[in-house]
């Protein structure tokens, strides 16, 4: 019974995989192999488990499945062969050769493994040549650089460059590598000319690239340290390449910590856990640090925010951000407490605290449980506590800016913090003060608390009447916009609802109308006009403002312009701004009986404004495309600032979405690198955000000429974030849209095809050619179409037990016009390519004839077309077919057609009946036609 039961398991694995599920043939041999199989069949099954993986680009598992076949098996031929493929993909040529030679050797005549061995003795042989070549390269090379006679010579520039050049490949990383390339790199380093760096840096990244090995190598013979404090130098390209080459080699580490401490040649080394948190350690110490440029303190914060929280909180390790918050929590919020550029403090920029702020609340978010959450609450209370207490005014200030941090970030520890004893009274206190530093402080408190639910009905009641009092008297303009903000965020409690206005009528227009005004004030520095947009962020809202906002282009080039300034933390703001312009924030139209027994409750019901009615939107919209919004979210979009976070990427999907609504629109959005910039935004950020960002390159993609909106490479990627809208959590009208962009794709190259293949969108599109809705099954169908033009889908379709042609056939007799010529197109694509499909036609329903018949009468070009292309198929494939065909009405049928004006139809129709002549099954009339 067992072993009937694992035959039978074998035997539905490889009908699995002969029609492409991979994942439920390895599923049926694991199963098997959990029965008790008998050594022979355990070498088979793991043989074919290999053969899965292989598929799968799992090569590293490939090669343990095939090596366990071998052990069951030393002469079995095919799993030899298998795990050559997998060695081959991995790189380990030498091993992969010496099971193609076993197999020769099992198997002297056979052409395939042949061909597979001279295809690895050509590699081995060119990868010889190019190391011996490279030998006395990169000796050359280095002795250019290092040479003092050469200093500052294009001889010099020229040997750098190539030797970036030559790192970027894993042939010459290793050659530099073996050749003593990091001491020698070193030494470049310690020229401390910013050219020479940088060449030692970008160096440096080829070298650690993707390998786990070479990095500890390098930390070791560098120093972590020293890498580390090479963020911190002045000169901003080293720091930025200093950010890269750790970036790396946190990626290196990272995919070791997975792969079990094994690095690509798999030898084991040191545990590349322990070399994280000392490189992590060395960056938590540099944030602190006097004399650390601003850029290296941001770009040490950009990288913890990259490496410390984990990407999903599938995975249950957050060990690494519990770590950290531990020992550099006080060392994070000392930056975000910190005041730009006065003497004695840290160097920030402008960026800075806010950079601090989203690490925090990365850190924040990562946590998992109360007791995680309690700690950091306590460890941020007992910081501020140790400033405000004890310190005098410096200390409190300090504190206060330190919440203002929190309340950016994690905004419940803010909150927490706005309760201690005496905060929220000096806050109020400060306000009053003749300092204008010490009011800044308190007034950008005040107006980061307002926004928060516990706090804002106490503003609203006290702070109120002190914004305006600031706003009125102060003569700085810095606290006047600061002042104003506050109460434009008072002002827009009640958001989109056009009944809840907190301000008498009238009032937000005027404050808009400042916001616009100090926007457009270039003589006023870039950090204070950034105020005037954080207005706007609250006040557009009112679908007044929004209409005031868009016809004053001088107040929309200033925004733009603004966005693409080096004030990183403006573009969460200007964001939010577009949003509400766009209208494409969430809203929902009430049920008009539930509005009904909300009224007869005495609920409040929000009301939306006049002016938010979707002709007002497509009007705005205009303008903002007019005034150039896409040119400035396109450089918004390509900012490397963790300011860019995934909210705010989630923010700019939802606008690009709103501009390419309208058909017109979207040659605009396109011409201006609208689509270039939706690519990223589709593949990282928010759930929501990413599938918006999706949407908008499906209806891109369905318009457009795909190979113009996304030249070159880029329009290969664009498939994943399509293929993602198949999902049954997307809409039908997401569906929808992304089937009729892959049916566009699908039909420009066999290479998109075979993405769309790679990216297992196939059993989703089939999904999809059973649903009710008619628009939806006939998009699959012309997308199946097209991807019917590719081996692997034919293969499908001829593999048995499966119902893919009934499906075709049956969907070929619809009423639904352009359903049926979906169907007779692939059924015409099909049986053009795969003969074999033609007499199984007959067997998959006994109204084939039927159905061929109505489509060879029926009134529509197209239809006829693929009908006669079809029984042309058939009446060739086979003249068993033929003659049942020319039994039916099909004959009389065809006459009629061959009789017509010249036409494809008329061509197809006279083909058929020749074949009938020459099968002998009908004889030619007397004119000899």
């Amino acid at each position: 019974m067992t072993a009937s039961s694992v035959e039978q398991l074998r035997k539905d694995g490889n009908e699995l995989f002969k029609c492409g599920d991979y994942e439920g043939a390895l599923t049926a041999y694991t199963q098997a192999l959990g029965l008790g199989a008998t050594p022979q069949d355990q070498a088979i099954l793991h043989r074919n488990r290999a053969a899965c993986h292989l598929k799968l680009e799992g090569y590293e598992k490939a090669e343990t499945e095939a090596t366990k076949a071998i052990e069951k098996d030393g002469g079995d031929v095919k799993a030899l062969y298998r795990r050559s493929q997998a060695l081959e993909k991995l790189g380990r040529l030498d091993q992969a050769i010496l099971d193609l030679q076993r197999c020769v050797s099992l198997e002297p005549k056979n052409k395939v493994f042949q061909e597979a061995l001279r295809n690895i003795a050509g590699q081995i042989q060119e990868k010889v040549r190019y190391m011996s070549s490279t030998d006395a390269k990169v000796e050359q090379m280095f002795q250019i650089l290092l040479d003092p006679q050469e200093k500052g010579t294009e001889k010099k520039q020229k040997a750098s460059q190539n030797l970036v050049v030559l790192a970027r490949e894993d042939a010459g990383a290793e050659k530099i590598f073996r050749s003593n390339g990091v001491q020698l790199l070193q030494r470049l380093l310690d020229t401390g000319e910013p050219d020479l760096m940088l060449a030692a840096l970008r160096t440096l990244v080829g070298i650690c690239s993707e390998h786990q090995s070479r990095t500890v190598a390098t930390l070791s013979v560098l120093g972590t340290r020293r890498v580390v404090s090479m963020l911190g130098v002045e000169n901003q390209a080293v720091s930025l390449a200093a950010c890269h080459l750790l970036q790396v080699m946190f990626d290196a580490l990272k995919e070791g910590v997975k792969k079990g401490f094994r690095g690509k040649e798999g030898a084991v080394i040191v545990d590349p856990a322990r070399e994280l948190k000392v490189l992590i350690s060395n960056l938590l110490e540099l944030l602190t640090e006097v004399g650390v440029s601003g850029q290296g303190r941001d770009n040490a914060l950009t990288l913890l925010i990259k490496v410390v929280p984990r990407k999903s909180p599938k995975d249950p390790n957050n060990s690494l951000t519990l770590w950290v918050i531990d020992q550099g929590l006080k060392k994070i919020l000392e930056v975000g407490g910190s005041v730009q550029d006065p003497p004695g403090e840290l160097t920030v920029t402008a960026n800075s605290r806010m950079s601090a702020s989203i690490l925090l609340n990365k850190l924040f978010d990562d946590l998992k449980c109360d007791a995680e959450r309690e700690n950091f609450h306590r460890l941020c209370e007992n910081y501020i506590k140790s400033w405000f207490e004890g310190h005098g005014l410096a200390g409190k200030l300090r504190a206060i800016q330190t919440v203002s941090c929190l309340l950016q970030g994690p905004c419940d520890a803010g909150n927490r913090a706005l309760e201690l004893n005496g905060v929220m009274e000096s806050v109020i206190t400060l306000c009053a003060s003749e300092q204008e530093e010490e009011q800044l402080v308190a007034v950008e408190a005040l107006i980061h608390a307002a926004g928060k639910a516990k706090r804002a009905s106490f503003i609203t009641a006290n702070g109120v009447s002190l914004l305006k009092d600031l706003y009125k008297r102060s003569e700085k303009d810095s606290i006047r916009i600061r002042a104003l903000v506050g109460l434009c965020k008072l002002g827009s409690a009640g958001g989109t609802d056009f009944s809840m206005k907190q301000f008498a009528e009238g009032s937000t227009l005027k404050l808009a109308k400042q916001c616009r005004k100090w926007l457009c004030n270039d003589q006023m520095d870039v950090g204070t006009r950034r105020w005037a947009v954080e207005g706007l962020a609250y006040l557009t809202f009112d679908a007044d403002v929004k209409e005031e906002f868009v016809e004053d282009v001088a107040a929309l080039k200033a925004l733009f312009q603004l966005s693409k300034s080096e004030e990183r933390s403006v573009l969460f703001a200007v964001a939010s701004a577009l949003v509400n312009c766009t209208n494409s924030y969430d809203y929902e139209e009430p049920d008009p009986k539930m509005v009904e027994l909300a009224k007869y409750a005495k609920q409040h019901v929000p009301e939306q404004h006049p002016k938010d009615k979707p002709s007002f939107v497509r009007a705005r919209v205009k303008k903002l495309l007019a005034a150039g919004v896409v040119s400035a979210m396109t450089c918004m979009v390509k900012t490397e600032s963790p300011v860019l976070t995934s909210s705010c990427r989630e923010l700019l999907s939802r606008v690009f979405l709103a501009l390419v609504e309208e058909v017109e629109d979207r040659g605009t959005v396109v011409a201006q690198g609208g689509g270039k910039a939706l690519l990223p935004l589709a593949l990282e950020g928010t759930d929501v955000g990413q599938t918006k960002a999706a949407q908008a390159l499906a209806k891109l993609t369905i318009t457009s000429n795909p190979e113009m909106t996304f030249p070159g490479e880029r329009i290969y990627e664009v498939v994943r974030p399509l293929v993602s809208l198949l999902h049954l959590n997307c809409s039908g009208l997401q569906n929808f849209e992304a089937l009729m962009a892959l049916t566009n794709l699908a039909g420009i190259s066999e290479r998109l095809r075979q993405k769309i293949l790679k990216e297992k969108a196939v059993p989703m599109i089939e999904g999809y050619m059973f649903e009710e809705h008619e628009m939806l099954r006939r998009a699959a169908t012309e997308c199946m179409c097209n991807l019917a033009m590719s081996k692997e889908v034919q293969d499908l379709f001829e593999a048995t037990g499966n119902d893919r042609l009934k499906l075709l056939v049956l969907y070929s007799g619809e009423d639904d016009e352009l359903l049926r010529q979906a169907a007779a197109g692939g059924l015409a694509m099909l049986t053009s390519m795969r003969p074999s499909l033609c007499s199984r036609i007959p067997q998959v329903t006994t109204h084939w004839l039927e159905i061929l018949q109505a489509l060879l009468l029926s009134p529509s070009q197209e239809l006829q077309h693929r009908g006669a292309v079809v029984v042309l198929n058939m009446v060739e494939a086979s003249r068993e077919i033929a003659s049942t065909l020319m039994e039916s009405e099909v004959l009389e049928i065809l006459s009629v057609l061959a009789k017509d004006k010249e036409s494809p139809v008329t061509r197809a129709a006279t083909a058929c009946l020749g074949k009938a002549v020459e099968y002998g099954l009908i004889k030619p009339s007397q004119d000899g036609k």
